[in-house]
């Protein structure tokens, strides 16, 4: 079925057809020629009281069959009209009696031979009804094909691309990509004044590709150019245009664009444009012939013989490094817009739109909020709005508070708590050393992160994590700054060495960090002693994955370096670990006992702790107690100053 058309209810003119063949099949097969006229049965006796009465027979009319005289006609009872019928066994004597009768009485006599009937009557009336239930019978058929769908068949080449005329989404709900919005108000001035543009010889690009990571808001910001503009939306999937047989895609492109040029100024947006406009012949044994042809079909639409005025062309991808190099050519997608992951500013703006219909406590500081949450997207903190809405609705609660925002961000990044996984002594001891290792290495290090939260709760495959953002938002990072990064994914794996001169399996996520990062800095980075070359060129096969028959980029002997390069930076990071925990062995000591009694930490207590503001009482976190002995040492610093006034005359005396 055609998508652009609408669910509307069937009008009445739909059943008029219907009624009509109803009616006639009613009046044809359940009505009688003596039924048409009101008219009562009466028996033969009172046929002849009739007769020899004085009321007036109006009309009358005799019908002769073969066994049986049907009388029928109109009397008059006073001024009143009375119809009347009757059956009569029939015989000649009684035949010409009543049409003796009937002659002196009645006024207007008919007399019909019932087996004399005409033959296209005859014809009609066994041929018209066969021909009613046959029509009937289609018309009903193609209803059902038409409810169940199955018209697709014949709508199998038209365009899938959603028309929207009215677009309420405005720029004011896109957050966190102003210079992204910029570069799409001249498309938005250009839709609403084409004019302007070609007074000046201008030409506007044809296409426009958005490329960034997933949830940064690509189809939100397309779809507030359709709205600001206020132009036609056509909207449709890249994956909606490739079907199982050859040249259907094609058919449905051509449809799309002649659509939308009925439409013109409008917007065609293809979302993940990668499902139809990927490398032509890639691939192992040859390409796709219908992708390929969809793709095509495209290229020609977007830039070929024919002039596409007044479309708009607008894609989005997250892997732009698939597509066909003739899509990105000048006169096709003339413009490539990155939409980043949005910094400090633009999360809290993100925020803000977000947090528009949901009621926040009075304490919740989205700014704060912000700054916790450094890589997310404008899809994750929608997200952690809605499950810190979703946990205040659990909670019985009427306000969102920072508590259900905390959590909602512990269950965006590593899932719900697994409450129910209990840990044995040994194994909550060894967790929480492990835990307190990362915090205290992160917090020994000039360029490491600032530890946020530090809990020992199993969350997904963890059984615990550290929360830790970086002091600042950066575009590059120093060597020195990933030094002190993998140092700090080392810190788990030294704390467990120090104290229980024993490893687990629970450092194999930060190892894993740590080895990419590394791997990064010799191969990609030229931070090594193999200098400023790049050994992987990071393009693999399309299809057949990034690893899988990829190209050699170094021979086995600068392999080898790479790998060693790599292991003497793991090595150097994790001695500084090391290193870093045997000289705060107090403090670590401090935080995993904190751990183990309260479970999860922030870093306003983590402070408190090492500030010995806190400590663990009876296996529980509270406030330390203030020492008696203060006051003597108060009396002890006033007798120092007593004693050290005298020297002080001395001095200036000597001076003097």
């Amino acid at each position: 079925m055609d998508p652009n058309r609408k669910n509307k209810r069937p009008s009445i003119s739909g059943f008029i057809p219907y009624l009509i063949v109803a009616i006639f099949l009613g009046l044809l097969f359940f009505t009688s020629p003596s039924s048409l006229t009101s008219s009562s049965e009466i028996d033969y006796v009172k046929l002849n009281e009739l007769l020899q009465s004085n009321k007036q027979i109006k009309s009358a009319k005799v019908s002769v069959d073969t066994n049986v005289i049907t009388v029928s006609g109109v009397y008059m009872d006073g001024s009143k009209e009375v119809g009347f019928s009757t059956l009569i066994p029939k015989t000649e004597a009684t035949v010409d009696e009543l049409l003796e009768k009937l002659e002196t009485k009645a006024q207007e006599i008919e007399v019909v031979d019932a087996n004399a009937s005409n033959i296209w009557v005859s014809l009609l009336t066994s041929i018209v009804p066969i021909l009613l239930f046959g029509v009937l019978g289609i018309v009903i058929i193609n209803r059902m094909a038409a409810s169940s769908g199955n018209r697709q068949a014949f709508d199998f080449s038209r365009s899938r691309a959603r028309k929207e005329e009215n677009v309420k989404v405005r720029f004011s709900d896109v957050a966190g990509c102003d210079e992204e919005k910029e570069e799409m108000a001249e498309i938005i001035e250009y839709l609403k004044t084409p004019k302007k543009f070609a007074a000046l010889g201008a030409r506007i690009p044809k296409g426009i590709l958005m490329v960034g990571s997933p949830g940064t808001g690509k189809t939100l910001l397309a779809k507030a150019v359709a709205g600001e503009a206020d132009v036609p939306f056509f909207s449709i999937s890249g994956s909606d245009f490739v079907e199982m047989f050859v040249g259907v895609g094609a058919s449905r492109v051509r449809d799309m664009f002649k659509n939308a040029k009925a439409s013109a100024p409008c917007m065609i947006f293809i979302d993940e444009i990668d499902a139809v406009g990927r490398q032509r012949g890639a691939g192992m044994g040859g390409g796709h012939d219908e992708r390929e042809q969809t793709l095509n079909q495209l290229l020609v639409e977007m830039d070929g013989m024919s002039d596409n005025s007044g479309v708009v062309v607008i894609a989005a991808t997250n892997r732009p490094d698939v597509l066909d190099p003739a899509l990105l050519r000048p006169g096709r997608f003339d413009r490539q817009i990155t939409v980043s992951l949005p910094d400090l500013k633009g999360r809290e703006a993100i925020l803000k739109v977000h947090a528009r219909n949901k009621k926040l406590a009075e304490g919740v500081d989205l700014e704060a909020l912000a700054r916790r949450t450094p890589g997310f997207s404008g899809a994750d903190l929608e997200n952690v709005l809605n499950e810190a809405a979703i946990l205040t609705v659990r909670e019985n609660k009427q306000e969102i508070d920072l508590a259900q925002i905390d959590e909602a961000i512990d269950r965006v990044m590593m899932g719900p708590a697994k409450k129910s996984r209990t840990y044995d002594e040994h194994t909550k001891k060894l967790v929480a050393y492990h835990e307190a290792g990362h915090a205290i290495v992160g917090l020994n290090l000039k360029d490491g992160a600032i530890v946020q939260k530090v809990t020992i709760i199993p969350r997904g495959n963890a059984g615990g994590y550290n929360l830790i953002t970086p002091r600042k938002e950066k575009i590059l990072n120093t060597r020195k700054e990933l030094y002190d990064t993998i140092t700090s994914y080392m810190g788990g794996r030294a704390a467990e060495e120090i104290f229980f001169d024993d490893i687990s399996t629970g450092a194999s996520g930060d190892i894993q960090q740590a080895t990419r990062i590394a791997k990064d800095m010799v191969t990609t980075y030229g931070m090594s002693e193999l200098g400023p070359i790049q050994y992987d060129s990071g393009n693999g096969t399309v299809f057949l994955g990034r690893d899988y028959n990829s190209p050699a980029n170094a021979s086995s002997q600068v392999a080898y370096e790479i790998d060693t390069e790599v292991r003497k930076i793991i090595d150097h990071c994790h001695s500084e670990a090391i290193k870093i925990i045997k000289a705060n062995k107090e403090d670590l000591i401090k935080i995993a006992n904190a751990l183990i009694a309260n479970e999860t930490l922030t870093a306003e207590e983590i402070n408190d702790i090492l500030d010995d503001k806190l400590e663990v009482v009876d296996g529980i976190l509270k406030k330390a107690e203030v020492k008696k002995e203060k006051p003597k040492k108060e009396v002890k610093k006033d007798s120092v100053k007593k004693t050290t006034s005298k020297p002080k005359k001395t001095t200036k005396k000597a001076n003097s």
